[in-house]
């Protein structure tokens, strides 16, 4: 009997200890939930001069209103940091028993920074000074640079002397400021180069911090330029930073010919049946060599004509050659005037005159017609002395 109250004496005494504890222990536990933070993407891999808008809850645990102080505990040096919510810069958020609240970290990735990782470590303090840190990672996945770049995607270009070659060209400010570009293109002697923002012709323009500015160069050369590959250079200079591209230009040259006499005359005289030598003047007017430039005529019917040669192989650009046309009219050919056309041409390029041609009657014909009036008179004279006294 007596053990028997010894052991109910013990276990009541262990109950009531037990009593105490959780009596006690209640209230702390509670005050542990606390507060917490939360984001999906604890690690991002970004590029130089990017911008990052990270999302991070607030999670409160308690069962009541928690005011957190929020505050960027660690950051790399060079970094712009900042904590948002609905537009503003913060440092405190409200949270509800059991509630949850967003909040933003934006970062500005620097322009000069080395590849590699990069923490960042978010602290919040709850009203009974209970803290919880987030740890972030940015991976950046380039070198960063601090500097100007001019490109172009399409910089070589091909037509004729008589073309406008146009570009466009992408310039990008990779520098912390805003900057105005002063644009210039180092062209040979007689060729335009005009440049364009918007479809307004500039020659300077201003671009952002860690932005870029499409621009549309035009390029005419000259017109009696030879064919040939150009190196156009063209650069944007601002201060201390430029960059600098060059454009190909292609010219495959112009095709161009002239036709006509040495003395520019494009008439001559003939005799029906006679033949007669015109001579001909055919120039390369054009940037390009001419080959293979053929002969050819157009002339009255039983007319003929000829050529020396009939065949030119080749003629450069400015040099000329001489032709001698043959032209023999017909016989039965009567006085007046006629065109005989006379063409060159190569696969590109032709040209043609039309050559007046007046016909003469020959000189027989006129001594012909003399002796036969003369016979006409000297038969009237006959008759009438053979039978005038009758």
């Amino acid at each position: 009997m007596k053990l028997y109250l010894k052991q109910t004496t013990t276990a009541l005494i262990l109950l009531a200890f037990m009593g105490v504890v959780f009596c006690t222990a209640a209230p702390a536990f509670a005050a542990t939930g606390g507060i917490s933070l939360f984001t999906k993407y604890t690690g991002i891999a970004v590029t130089p001069g990017e911008s990052i808008n990270y999302s991070i809850t607030i999670i409160n645990n308690s069962n009541s209103i928690q005011n957190v102080s929020l505050r960027i505990v660690e950051q790399p040096e060079g970094w712009e940091a900042s904590l948002t919510a609905g537009g503003w810069n913060i440092n405190q958020l409200s949270v509800k028993p059991q509630g949850e609240e967003d909040f933003n970290l934006q970062l500005e990735t620097p322009l000069q920074v080395e590849k590699g990782s990069y923490s960042f470590r978010i602290g919040a303090t709850d009203s009974s000074g209970r803290t919880s840190t987030l740890p972030i990672t940015v991976e950046v996945t380039e070198q960063g640079t601090f500097k100007t770049e001019l490109e172009s995607k399409q910089p070589s270009m091909q037509g004729d002397a008589d073309s406008t070659f146009n570009y466009r060209l992408t310039l990008r400010n990779r520098t912390a400021d805003e900057q105005l570009y002063a644009l210039s293109a180092a062209a040979p002697r007689g060729w335009n180069v005009s440049f364009e923002v918007s479809s307004q012709k500039v020659t300077s323009v201003k671009v952002d911090a860690n932005s870029t500015q499409d621009i549309s160069v035009s390029i005419d050369p000259p017109a009696e330029i030879e064919a040939g590959t150009y190196t156009i250079p063209v650069k944007a200079q601002a201060g201390s930073s430029s960059a600098e591209t060059e454009l190909e230009v292609n010219i495959t040259g112009t095709y161009n010919m002239e036709l006509s006499t040495p003395s520019g005359r494009l008439s001559t005289d003939i005799t029906a049946g006679k033949e007669k030598m015109v001579e001909l003047e055919l120039s390369n007017s054009g940037s390009t060599e001419l080959k293979d430039i053929k002969l050819s005529q157009s002339a009255p019917v039983d007319w003929e004509v000829s050529f020396e040669p009939d065949n030119i192989t080749s003629l450069l650009p400015g040099e000329s050659a001489t032709v001698k046309a043959y032209i023999k009219a017909s016989g039965k050919a009567i006085a007046g005037d006629y065109v005989v056309n006379i063409k060159a041409s190569t696969p590109e390029v032709a040209d043609s005159v039309d050559l007046r041609v007046t016909v003469k009657t020959s000189a027989l014909w006129g001594w012909v017609g003399i002796l036969i009036i003369a016979l006409v008179v000297a038969g009237i004279y006959y008759l009438f002395r053979k039978y005038g006294r009758q």
